[in-house]
């Protein structure tokens, strides 16, 4: 049964608008683990990314399913619904007429004025070089149904209906972790979990907790002609799910490089959405 569940997780992922079918990495054994420290102990706030922050909300939440769902790569909810294969373009959000694609969205009426303006701040960062659009829900059957839940996660590409993206408060709504979400939700999977990542950087599985191996699988991804970015905002830290403050990614070239960030999409990231999306901006 364990089994079967591992395959069915990895068929979805490997399978969104990003990815063709089949994981292709695979990591090696290691010992017990020491006790486990806060993911915050060895992050500086000055160099800490997206991802950092989102760890950190889900690791202290102890959030590693919410109501049924799976969290895979620690914020990628996977659920019955969605596993589905998602081959090529059918999991994208509908491009209009006019060359836009509007996605529809809802904010809780928990969330704080400050915490709209963020979430918002986020939305536009990613509308202002491209041609998605987030537009409130008035009719809309497909939209984004964005709460202050447990922990921060979203579901991978359009999904149909009411989608969830948490977005836990204060943690998690700012607009670089805000921008980090709906990114997986237009369909974008981490920047590590690339097939190409290996040419790229090196992963420290022995300095990665054990019950967490599974977040830095590789999968035969569609790169949308982009080069690797190691500033993505899809991008692990350099620290991600580390077990004793080591690093769990290293890069292969530049040893000073910095990974991710936490303000919102790179210029590659643009690049990739206008690519998936075809836009013409």
């Amino acid at each position: 049964m364990e089994f079967t569940l591992v395959i069915i997780l990895l068929d979805f992922l490997a399978g969104p608008c990003l990815s063709l079918p089949g994981q292709i990495s695979s990591h090696p054994v290691v010992g017990e683990r020491r006790q486990r420290r806060n993911h915050s102990d060895y992050i500086e706030e000055n160099t800490s990314t997206a991802m950092d922050k989102i760890i950190h909300a889900n690791d202290r939440q102890g959030v590693i399913s919410v109501d049924g769902t799976n969290l895979r790569e620690g914020d990628i909810a996977v659920s019955g619904r969605s596993q589905k294969k998602c081959f090529a373009r059918s999991c994208l959000w509908t491009k209009f007429v006019d060359g836009k694609v509007y996605i529809a969205y809802s904010l809780s009426h928990a969330y704080s004025e400050e915490d709209v303006k963020n979430i918002k701040k986020g939305m536009k960062l990613i509308e202002e070089d491209t041609c998605v659009r987030f537009v409130p829900r008035t009719y809309q059957r497909d939209y984004l149904d964005i709460q202050p839940k447990t922990g921060c996660w979203s579901y991978l590409g359009a999904r149909g209906g009411r989608q969830t993206i948490s977005l836990q408060t204060p943690e998690c709504t700012g607009s670089g972790v805000t921008v980090h979400e709906l990114m997986h939700a237009l369909g974008f999977v981490h920047e590590q979990s690339r097939a190409d990542r290996d040419k790229y950087v090196t992963i420290m599985w022995s300095n990665i907790w054990k019950d967490r191996l599974r977040n830095f699988e590789k999968f035969k991804t569609n790169n949308l002609d982009t080069p690797y970015d190691y500033g993505s905002i899809m991008h692990f830290g350099k620290y991600a799910f580390s077990e004793d403050g080591e690093p769990t990614i290293v890069p292969k070239r530049n040893w000073n490089v910095k990974f991710g960030q936490r303000f919102g999409p790179s210029d590659l990231d643009i690049m990739k959405i206008n690519n998936m999306y075809k836009c013409n901006v």
